[in-house]
C-alpha cells in the first residue's frame, strides 16, 4: 500500500503481511529505495486476522521516517501508516471549507469533532473557534493529530483516544457541552448512542460530513425527530467518474 503527499511529493510504502517476517527484507527495502526516489518511509504492518480490515495493530518502521507530510490549504499534516487521510486533497479542501462555512464560527464557540482522525477538520475549525475537542478510536491517529496541532502552532485543540459513541456521552455526563458538533463517521454512519447524546446535549449546530448518502439520510431523520432541522446538504465529488459521493450537511437546533 502507498501513501502519498500530493503537495509535498513524499511517499510512504506500507507492506502488509500475515506474519511477522518478510522474506529477503533488506533486499526488498533496498530495491524500493533505489526505484522510488521520492520514498521517505517504508513500513511493515502485520495483520494475521481474516477480516475485511487491511491493516493490523502492529507496525514496524523498516526504513526512513515514521510519517510523511502533506498540506491541505495552509495546514501541514503528518501522516502515519494507519492514520486516515483523504486521498483527494484538492476536493478535501472544498469539503472542509464547506464544513467550516456551515459551522459559522465567530471565535467564541467550543466545538466537538467526532471521528476526528489525524485532526484534519479539527485544525480547520480551530482557526475560527475558541476551543476544539477531537475524539478518535485509533491511538496513532490521535498522536498524529497532536503532532499536527503542534506543527501548525495551534494551541486551542485537544484530542482524546476512544470511541466517539462512548467518549462524547461521558463528556456530556460530566457536564461538558459544545456550541457546534461535527461528525465525520465511517460508512455505517453515527452510532445510536452518539445521536442520542447530540439530541440531549442540544448543540446549536451539527455539521455532518458523510461518505454514505444512505446512512446520512437515516441519521438526519433521527436528528430531525429530536428537534433539529436540516438546512442544506452539499455533495462533494471526491472520486470523479465513480458512483461514490461525499456530502456535508448543515443542521440547526429549532
Amino acid at each position: 500500500m502507498a501513501r502519498y503527499g500530493r503537495q509535498t511529493g513524499e511517499l510512504m510504502v506500507v507492506i502488509v503481511t500475515r506474519t511477522n517476517e518478510i522474506p529477503q527484507q533488506n533486499k526488498l527495502v533496498n530495491e524500493i529505495v533505489a526505484r522510488l526516489p521520492k520514498v521517505k518511509s517504508i513500513v511493515h504492518n502485520m495483520n494475521s486476522k481474516k477480516t475485511n480490515v487491511i491493516m493490523g495493530d502492529k507496525t514496524e518502521i523498516l526504513w526512513g521516517s515514521e510519517v510523511i507530510y502533506d498540506y491541505i490549504g495552509d495546514i501541514k499534516f503528518a501522516i502515519s501508516a494507519r492514520s486516515f487521510y483523504q486521498v483527494n486533497p484538492e476536493q478535501t479542501k472544498v469539503l472542509y471549507d464547506k464544513a467550516l462555512e456551515f459551522a459559522e464560527l465567530t471565535g467564541e464557540e467550543s466545538v466537538i469533532d467526532a471521528y476526528c482522525g489525524i485532526g484534519t477538520i479539527s485544525l480547520f475549525l480551530a482557526q475560527k473557534a475558541n476551543k476544539v475537542f477531537g475524539v478518535e478510536i485509533v491511538p496513532e491517529a490521535i498522536e498524529d493529530a497532536k503532532r499536527n496541532a503542534e506543527l501548525n502552532g495551534i494551541t486551542n485543540a485537544e484530542f482524546a483516544v476512544g470511541e466517539a459513541e462512548t467518549v462524547i456521552p461521558a463528556w456530556y455526563e460530566e457536564g461538558n457541552s459544545a456550541h457546534v458538533l461535527v461528525v465525520d463517521p465511517p460508512r455505517k454512519g453515527c452510532d445510536e448512542a452518539l445521536l442520542k447524546t447530540i439530541i440531549d446535549m442540544k448543540p446549536k449546530k451539527v455539521v455532518y460530513v458523510s461518505c454514505n448518502p444512505a446512512t446520512l439520510a437515516r441519521d438526519l431523520r433521527i436528528l430531525e425527530d429530536g428537534g433539529y432541522k436540516t438546512i442544506e446538504v452539499q455533495p462533494v465529488d471526491m472520486f470523479p467518474q465513480t458512483t461514490h459521493c461525499e456530502a456535508v450537511a448543515k443542521i440547526v437546533l429549532v
